[in-house]
């Protein structure tokens, strides 16, 4: 009888666990949806929301922002990933990203991609839908084979540069 209580009591501290990590992924995404509607896409009309949690609960937003020299833009997530950095934060947890397209999830661009991977390849992406529905990636499986800041400390050779 004691094995049995032991068990339950395990069992339900797992589902305790699984039903907080779904109410902050649910919020996460709310703040997602939330701050798509600051975007400023005059060009595209393609709005885009992020929210961007730390591993102590603080959650920076960002939308994307374009401009008319559209090389110039800046994507949701960077706009995100850079404020908490200049918040003085380096390290994540998950980040959220939202869209209006209802019939497939959202998908970071490259370039984010990249931006997402120089902070660690093991944190959590949710690509999702203007319902809330949503799918869990991480980093480094949105950019397999990447290359990160680790790589800049490799042992390189020595060839001189001839020009």
């Amino acid at each position: 009888m004691g094995d049995l209580q032991i068990i339950d009591e395990v069992g339900h501290d797992a589902a305790d666990r699984l039903n907080g990590h779904l109410a902050e992924v649910k919020e996460l995404i709310g703040r997602s949806l939330e701050a798509k509607k600051f975007a400023y896409c005059p060009y595209s009309k393609f709005r885009v929301g992020a929210a961007l949690l730390t591993h102590d609960g603080t959650v920076f937003t960002g939308c994307n922002v374009e401009n008319a020299c559209f090389c110039l833009g800046i994507c949701a997530e960077r706009t995100a990933i850079s404020k908490a950095v200049s918040e003085g934060y380096r390290d994540f947890k998950a980040i959220a990203i939202s869209s209006d397209m209802c019939e497939q999830f959202i998908s970071p661009c490259g370039g984010c991609r990249q931006f997402m991977r120089e902070f660690g390849a093991n944190w959590d992406v949710y690509l999702s839908k203007p319902d809330g529905s949503h799918v869990e990636m991480r980093v480094g499986d949105l950019l397999p084979a990447s290359f990160g800041p680790e790589d800049l400390k490799v042992k390189k050779s020595n060839i001189m540069n001839e020009f």
